[in-house]
């Protein structure tokens, strides 16, 4: 059973294979359960003319931020923009083309391509600018939206804990993205924060199982918080 261990010694052993011009998912929610080493190998390995698919771009210099600083990313699929004022003038300046997504419509996109299935049709945007150009259908009475699934060529994720086979818990706000874009990509590479033995995990409580992972990597996370929010003494 050795060839089913699916643990690497780094990050750029985990991202081997990543190129210019690859469609790459990034798990996570705001600055929460984002693969953060991942993100920054990335940056420092500087591969350019990504499409990248994410539910949003992180802030100005932390996660997604960081290939914003590089002009990493020819075209981001997200559902918005955020707390990244990079993001927003990239944006506004049309030096990166950005597709925006209904949050739920870019999850089922998601899910859905993990999945095997190509398209589905949703209310959601019908009517609007996010329609424009896409077919359209009425079921019992009501018009709908066609949309398009997604699958990359990596996905890179953030779980809680990995065994040695690549089986996945994800923990609170990690539950984002990550465990439907682990199902998406061709290569799906999880970095974890414990990598426990093959046969630790209660088989119940496993979200995502190793047969959707390739590659799991031990990281270390700062775990920043996005927008600081307190309450007056």
């Amino acid at each position: 059973m050795s060839g089913f261990n699916k643990v690497v010694a780094s990050h750029a052993e985990a991202l081997a294979g990543l190129v210019d011009g690859m469609t790459v998912m990034v798990g996570g929610f705001g600055l929460c359960g984002i693969p953060e080493g991942l993100i920054r190998a990335v940056y420092q390995n500087g591969q350019k003319g990504l499409t990248v698919i994410s539910n949003n771009a992180g802030v100005d210099g932390f996660g997604l931020g960081q290939w914003l600083e590089k002009r990493q990313i020819k075209t981001m699929i997200a559902s918005y923009v955020g707390e990244n004022a990079l993001f927003e003038q990239l944006l506004l300046s049309g030096e990166m083309e950005v597709i925006l997504t209904p949050q739920g419509t870019l999850a089922e996109k998601i899910r859905a391509g993990g999945a095997g299935i190509p398209a589905f049709y949703t209310a959601t945007g019908y009517g609007t600018q996010v329609a424009e150009g896409k077919p359209t259908a009425e079921f019992d009475g009501r018009l709908y939206v066609q949309e398009r699934s997604l699958t990359a060529d990596f996905a890179l994720v953030r779980a809680w804990k990995a065994d040695e086979y690549g089986n996945l818990v994800f923990r609170k706000t990690a539950m984002n993205f990550n465990p439907m874009m682990a199902t998406a990509g061709r290569i799906t590479v999880a970095e974890v924060e414990e990598i426990v033995p093959a046969g630790s995990l209660d088989p119940e409580q496993i979200h995502t199982p190793g047969i959707y992972v390739q590659r799991v990597v031990k990281g270390q996370f700062e775990k920043r918080i996005e927008q600081r929010t307190v309450r007056k003494a």
